[in-house]
């Protein structure tokens, strides 16, 4: 008998030889290719679907920032965009639209901005410009807007008027979130133009259980990418027009809460969602598909408890193209394809509250092959990332005194 069960385990050895070498394992914390996160997962038992769908390999650009603190003293500020005469606007969360300089003086608030539910995460949110800004004057903001005892995102446009009393015009309410609810949470609210002209909403499912389920329900807006012409009107190829019952202005659905969008270089839309515990999530976005929550996520609820009936996989939902285990809590996002930094060309910059630093993660066909964690010595929650027509990367920190921070290379 022992002959037998030597005979067996000398043959299974030399099949396990003629099979190869067993799998590599992932380089330990400190050597080259490690992954930059080594905090234990909090849902250590959810295995991603691909190879680097999270905890990517570390990168080093041996990048070092120079910080130049353009303004402070705002409260919580969540959005900017560049004038093409070289002033900055900046929300703040509190409902305040500022003009900041190129000297670096901050105008008092822009008066004309139709009233701000400012509560818990919801008040001022983003600001872009139009399209056609040099011709129109054109702005666009997203906010939260009450009424009646309830809430919800709404986005607004109006032309801009600069001086020492700046003000906005001619002000339009071009999109309402439906339905609106009894919530101060998951508000949503980047904006983006695409190369057609037409607009990016993110919105939020409001973090309540009767607004979540609502991500995956094609008569609401809330947990959903919304696709709109500049104003607000619905385009002809958006994918639900024909769907009965289904909200027209729906480009994608399954979202928690999305805190970053950006264009990638070829004009394609990238977004970020806060996720569960263990689940915060980058995403490509396309027409009428699914990204999952709360069916299918990674991670956990925020109690530790395992999220009710959800999966990590599920055919006919998509996956993320990377998450973070544990969150890194992202806002705000920017390709960078200046030349100021050459090291970062080609990257995908994150901004982090919960770490407070930005991220770096660099894709290749469409998936993340490595991650780098910049400006770690920054000193405030990362709320909004954009790189600037100087080839800086500007950030805002979001505090109570919460600042515009411009960023060169240091040396």
């Amino acid at each position: 008998m022992r002959s037998s069960l030597l005979t067996a385990s000398a043959a299974l050895a030399a099949a396990l030889v003629a099979c190869g070498p067993a799998p590599a394992q992932p380089p330990a914390p400190g050597q080259a290719g490690a992954p930059v996160e080594t905090r234990p997962p909090n849902a250590p038992e959810q295995k991603p679907a691909f190879p680097n769908q999270t905890r990517a390999p570390g990168l080093s650009s041996n990048t070092v920032g120079q910080y130049q603190t353009l303004a402070s003293g705002l409260d919580h500020p969540w959005g900017l965009a560049f004038l093409p005469t070289g002033e900055i606007l900046v929300t703040e969360r509190a409902g305040r639209l500022r003009v900041l300089s190129k000297d670096g003086k901050l105008s008092p608030a822009v008066a004309g901005l139709p009233a701000v539910f400012a509560s818990g995460q919801g008040g001022l949110l983003d600001v872009t410009l139009d399209p056609a800004y040099a011709a129109n004057g054109l702005i666009y903001w997203s906010y939260a807007e009450a009424e009646g005892g309830v809430n919800g995102t709404a986005v607004a446009r109006g032309k801009l008027s600069l001086g020492a009393a700046p003000k906005l015009e001619n002000v339009q309410v071009i999109w309402r979130q439906a339905p609106k609810m009894d919530s101060a949470l998951h508000f949503g609210g980047r904006l983006v133009f695409a190369p057609d002209g037409k607009l990016f909403i993110t919105t939020g499912e409001r973090s309540i259980l009767a607004g979540r389920v609502q991500s995956q329900h094609l008569d609401a807006t809330l947990g959903k990418v919304i696709r709109v012409n500049a104003d607000g009107s619905i385009p002809a190829d958006n994918p639900f027009v024909k769907t009965p019952g289904a909200k027209p202005d729906i480009w994608s659905l399954g979202h928690r809460n999305i805190q970053a969008a950006a264009l990638d270089p070829a004009g394609v839309l990238w977004t970020v969602e806060h996720g569960a515990r263990g689940g915060d999530e980058l995403n490509r976005p396309e027409p009428g598909k699914n990204y999952g929550w709360p069916v299918v996520t990674y991670g956990e609820e925020y109690s530790g408890k395992p999220i009710p009936d959800s999966v990590t996989q599920k055919a006919g939902f998509e996956q993320p193209v990377y998450y973070w285990d544990p969150v890194i809590a992202p806002s705000g996002m920017a390709f960078y394809e200046a030349s100021l930094f050459p090291a970062l060309k080609g990257s995908l910059l994150i901004g982090s509250l919960r770490d407070q630093h930005v991220d770096r993660l660099v894709l290749k066909d469409g998936k993340v092959v490595g991650e780098e964690r910049l400006f770690t010595d920054i000193g405030g929650r990362v709320r909004d990332v954009r790189v600037g027509p100087d080839g800086a990367i500007y950030v805002l920190t979001d505090e109570d005194n919460g600042k515009v921070i411009r960023i060169t290379p240091k040396g």
